[in-house]
């Protein structure tokens, strides 16, 4: 039936007349096509009483299950129904026998895909009732046993359906016992990925494994929902929801997931439109590495394929800027996304992101969130905004629990778990921050974030240590995010390893320079470096850094500081003057440039080399220098360390 078609133009080219029951499943269908279940399961009760067909079951209880009477539904596909010879013998659905138990077919499902057909003569397909019992329970009669079975039994797709509405009714149990542990198909001769579907939809075996996944996750089984996440997309590429389950839920790293997906099997399974699924699965990878490969995914998507406004290629455009750190024009992208389609899932994450760290937009945070919460009470992202909002007010007790609502929403949430563990973090309760943290990185095994901001708060609780583990796991997860470079090269520096220091903060710059990310963002790192070459006594390449980190910020207090100590330690008194004035016009009540700028205005009076105008002599200078070098290291080492982590507060993967 075609849902454009005239109803005057529409003609049916099957021949002879259409009895009542055939009448009657075109009701049905038509029905459900326009949203009117109460009239498909009315009708469709009535024909299921004269027919007592297992395909006007099925049909019956699908109509069930779209107005949420699962009960019902699984009450009527776990009943008996009078076995029936089928009309189509061993016709395979989705490459899979409809036997579960045995060989028996349900042929009229498949043969009737659209829930509607013509029976010959309605009379002669009516089917034996079975007696009920008292309590409305089947009472099978000892003769009627060998010549009944369920249709959980005659069908794979009444099994996975069945199974659905008892996941609907938190029945996990039930449900696992009805999909099994294991695929059970696994080792058959019609299963696996180079096994094409035979009729090119999704196959259902598929669709089973990745609700079986959905109840590993609801039984506390990550690893196993991972397991079967990735058995439902190996063996059909075409279905999303095992994909969205394992990127989008961060169950895989960085390089797991480009290698899964680089090398999944869509040429055997769809030749025709394998190109397009590979590239874009490609566009919804993460961003930390292969800025190439996603720059050249996105162009083809756009010139090849002419999605240049479809919201999920715009959403890889954004994420892309996103992980460069350049809010603004991943804002205005965020913003043409959600002009196309009022409520984009992936997409509402960075939008209230970008809007919480560009000051500007918290005005425009707020209506947001009134909106949000106006048009989609029953949607986390909402409370998520409200929760933005009141962090970004620095309100952190109502921000925690509207996040905390947010969780409770969904589970799976994981920018909500993330945010919830910052407000502790923001109101300076780091072993609550360590502890919210570490139940996030349980939770999204696949992301680096949780275990990077675990190791910046034991950094600022001094616990060497343990920030060294997390930071070390966190790189093991991914390797590419320039933050974390960064956060090692602090560490590196508080051992006092200076010269790797000052590598890991160059790779830092590296590769934040791949990705072409907003250099404003860095120059923490800039700071580092040029204090690390300090450190190390190589003077040029310090001032060189620090120069740069004035070229990008040119108020920066501490930049023009070291700068200034760096012209102290080069002779140059005069420059080192001019900079210390600099940063106090900024920073007036640090005590450590005031003693420093005493200092070198003494030198400067007295018109002679250090040596000879400083009381004590070169000695007692070098060691008024180390004092007051080791002092504003001090005071500028927990700023350093914390900006990075500022810069990204709201980066949830």
């Amino acid at each position: 039936m075609d849902v454009f078609q005239d109803a005057e133009m529409e003609s049916d080219n099957d021949d002879g007349e259409w009895g009542m029951i055939d009448r009657m499943r075109l009701w049905r269908h038509d029905a459900l096509m326009q949203h009117l279940y109460e009239t498909a399961a009315f009708w469709g009760d009535k024909i299921l009483s004269w027919t007592n067909d297992p395909n006007d079951a099925f049909w019956l209880a699908q109509t069930y299950f779209m107005t949420h009477q699962y009960a019902r539904a699984e009450r009527l596909l776990t009943r008996p129904f009078p076995a029936m010879t089928p009309k189509v013998q061993n016709a395979p659905l989705n490459g899979l026998e409809h036997g579960v138990v045995d060989d028996t077919t349900m042929g009229s499902l498949i043969a009737d895909a659209k829930g509607k057909g013509k029976e010959g003569h309605p009379d002669t397909n009516i089917m034996p009732q079975l007696p009920m019992g008292d309590a409305g329970m089947m009472q099978i009669p000892e003769e009627l046993q060998d010549s009944v079975s369920r249709l959980v039994d005659m069908s794979v797709a009444c099994r996975y359906l069945a199974a659905q509405c008892q996941v609907r009714q938190g029945n996990w149990t039930d449900a696992t016992e009805m999909l099994g542990e294991a695929n059970p198909f696994r080792h058959s001769a019609r299963s696996g990925p180079a096994v094409p579907n035979i009729d090119g939809g999704i196959k259902v075996e598929a669709s089973m494994c990745h609700l079986r996944g959905i109840l590993m996750l609801k039984l506390n089984r990550g690893d196993q929902a991972k397991l079967c996440f990735m058995e439902a997309l190996t063996l059909d590429v075409k279905c999303y929801d095992a994909f969205d389950q394992l990127v989008n839920g961060e169950m895989m790293t960085p390089d797991e997931e480009w290698e899964f997906v680089q090398g999944l099997a869509y040429r055997e399974q769809t030749q025709e439109d394998a190109d397009f699924v590979q590239l874009i699965y490609t566009s919804q990878l993460r961003k930390y590495k292969h800025a190439e490969e996603h720059a050249l995914t996105r162009r083809r998507l756009v010139e090849e394929f002419g999605l240049s406004d479809n919201p999920d290629v715009l959403f890889s455009f954004a994420d892309a800027l996103y992980a460069q750190f350049r809010w603004a024009d991943c804002y205005a992208i965020t913003t043409r996304i959600l002009g196309l389609v009022s409520i984009h899932d992936s997409t509402m994450p960075l939008h209230i992101a970008c809007m919480y760290h560009l000051n500007h937009l918290h005005s425009k945070l707020f209506i947001l969130a009134h909106e949000l919460v106006e048009r989609e009470p029953e949607n986390p992202i909402s409370w998520y905004a409200v929760g933005v909002w009141y962090l970004a007010s620095g309100k952190w007790p109502q921000a925690r629990q509207y996040f905390s609502k947010t969780s409770l929403m969904d589970p799976r949430f994981g920018p909500a778990w993330i945010a919830f563990a910052h407000t502790f973090a923001m109101e300076g309760e780091h072993d609550h921050a360590v502890t919210a943290y570490s139940t996030c990185a349980r939770m999204f095994t696949g992301s680096h974030l949780p275990l990077l901001f675990v190791g910046m708060e034991q950094i600022m609780l001094s616990n060497h240590l343990l920030a060294d583990e997390a930071l070390n796991a966190a790189y093991a997860a991914c390797d590419g995010d320039p933050l974390l470079i960064n956060e090692l090269g602090v560490m590196a520096f508080t051992h006092g390893d200076y010269q790797r220091a000052a590598d890991l903060f160059k790779r830092s710059l590296e590769l934040a320079q791949v990705t072409q990310s907003s250099q404003t963002s860095w120059t923490t790192t800039y700071l580092n470096l040029g204090t690390c070459y300090r450190k190390l006594k190589n003077y040029e390449m310090a001032k060189t850094n620090y120069q740069h980190v004035l070229e990008i910020e040119p108020q920066h207090p501490q930049g023009l500081g070291y700068l200034g100590m760096v012209y102290h330690h080069l002779g140059e008194i005069d420059k080192a003057i001019i900079k210390y004035h600099e940063a106090l016009s900024i920073d007036p009540i640090n005590g450590h440039l005031i003693e420093l700028l005493n200092l070198a205005l003494e030198s400067d009076l007295c018109c002679g080399s250090l040596e000879k105008v400083y009381p004590g002599g070169e000695e007692a200078f070098r060691a008024m220098m180390i004092s007051l070098k080791t002092k504003v290291l001090d005071a500028s080492k927990k700023p350093k360390v914390d900006k990075p982590g500022a810069d990204v507060a709201m980066s949830v993967g």
